[in-house]
């Protein structure tokens, strides 16, 4: 058998990162967007995302890629992954109609003898309730992480794919594709490939929720979380990968959509879903930190501050600012001024009336009365302690991950707050 030729349908982040990990893997590849617009400018390197290494990626393996916004390109391909990126509103429902839309394309493009998977993030139930023939149609579930997609794409741990008859041979061009990953493939029926990814989110949000309610008690009794998780990590029944690090809520919008959907779907069919909606409670609570700590150390002191804040995408190594903490801190710091800087997200006046953007992180400092880290982006690491007290007209350094080193912000005569950490830790 030849190697089979894959398609991705819909290039934002999912598709784009997926069909740079295939052509690497050595497959042909037919990257499909019905947007020539998009099309045209990836295909002259411009990205529509930011995520570390792919461009290398796709520069590396160009040979193998081609670019379309013509349906009729995808009839060459012996599977087709359908991969938009899937939005979602404030309430974290998904708008799944540019998926079905996407899918009916690429279904009238495909030979009858290929293959379609949805890729995308859907509920269960939507694969088993597409037109066409349930033998050439699949879900798989994708858990990329935004800032690592590369690295995840290339060395997945596993694939689940969704089948409307589990116990029979996946189709031979997919199962080729999948097989050169060298991963554990999962067969199971559409629903439960559609609710492991859920399922993912959940154990992924209560491992978060519990980091961040100790992280808590441990300000407040004289702990310091990051001496505890050691010792959770070495616990077999927790790991030493379990997500520990406590942070400033959920925030991306992926975890929210999957929280809002089980809450939706226990409503539906009558189970509880209360432990969820507690997380997304605490979530909401955990996001007002930075906030609560500029009001008690800075707002309370002195009229008029200037703020510096560090950071607005809502974690590192991205642009995207779905749910950021940074943007909702800002809000509420709406009537003083602040000087803020992040290496890829452009300040802009929407964010906050009196938003100053400076060219790099020290100038953000100059002047401020305090300053806020926000993301925990590496260049914010290579800062010096001693060089942000020098611009800095304050002493108050808010860094919930604890991005600037804590013995050199005592050395400087700084006063540095971090999630999990007592205060009197910090002196």
């Amino acid at each position: 058998m030849t190697e089979p030729v894959i398609g991705f349908a819909g290039l934002t982040h999912l598709g784009l990162v997926s069909a740079a990990a295939a052509a690497a893997r050595g497959f042909e590849v037919v990257a499909f967007d019905p947007e020539p617009a998009r099309v045209a400018a990836i295909a002259g390197g411009e990205l529509p995302i930011v995520e570390p290494d792919l461009p290398d990626l796709l520069a590396k393996h160009r040979d193998r890629l081609t670019w379309t916004a013509d349906p009729t390109t995808l009839g060459r391909c012996d599977v087709a992954y359908v991969a938009p990126d899937v939005p979602t509103d404030d309430t974290g429902a998904s708008d799944l109609g540019p998926v079905r839309a996407l899918v009916d394309v690429v279904a009238r493009a495909l030979p009858d003898s290929a293959v379609l998977v949805v890729l995308s993030q859907v509920p269960p139930g939507f694969t088993r309730g597409l037109p066409g023939l349930a033998e050439r149609r699949f879900s798989q579930v994708e858990t990329l992480i935004v800032g690592r997609a590369v690295e995840r794409a290339l060395h997945p741990e596993r694939f689940i794919v969704g089948c409307a008859e589990p116990t029979l041979p996946l189709p031979r061009s997919l199962a080729a594709y999948l097989g050169a990953f060298g991963c554990p493939v999962l067969p199971m029926r559409y629903e439960s490939a559609e609710l492991a990814k859920i399922s993912i989110n959940v154990c992924l949000a209560a491992s978060i929720s519990a980091a961040n309610t100790l992280a808590e008690v441990c300000e407040r009794v004289g702990a310091d979380w990051s001496e505890i998780v050691p010792a959770l990590r070495l616990d077999r029944r927790i790991g030493p990968a379990a997500y520990l690090a406590p942070g400033l809520g959920i925030a991306g919008g992926n975890l929210e959509r999957d929280l809002a959907t089980v809450c939706r779907l226990a409503d539906r069919h009558g189970t509880d879903a209360s432990v969820v909606r507690a997380w997304l409670g605490n979530s909401a609570y955990r996001r007002d930190w930075a906030l609560r700590q500029v009001h008690a150390r800075v707002l309370s002191r002195r009229g008029d501050p200037t703020l510096a804040v560090l950071g607005l995408a809502y974690k590192e190594n991205t642009a995207s600012t779905k749910r950021s903490p940074s943007l909702s801190l800002l809000a509420a710091l709406a009537p003083f001024r602040v000087r803020v800087y992040d290496p890829c997200v452009a300040p802009r006046t929407e964010f906050h009336p009196r938003l100053e953007g400076t060219a790099t992180a020290l100038d953000a400092c100059t002047g401020a009365d305090a300053l806020v880290v926000m993301t925990p982006w590496d260049e914010f690491r290579a800062l010096r302690a001693e060089a942000v007290a020098a611009r800095l007209r304050g002493r108050t350094v808010i860094d919930p991950h604890a991005v600037l080193d804590p013995v050199a912000c005592r050395a400087a005569g700084l006063e540095q707050v971090v999630l999990g950490v007592a205060e009197e830790a910090d002196a």
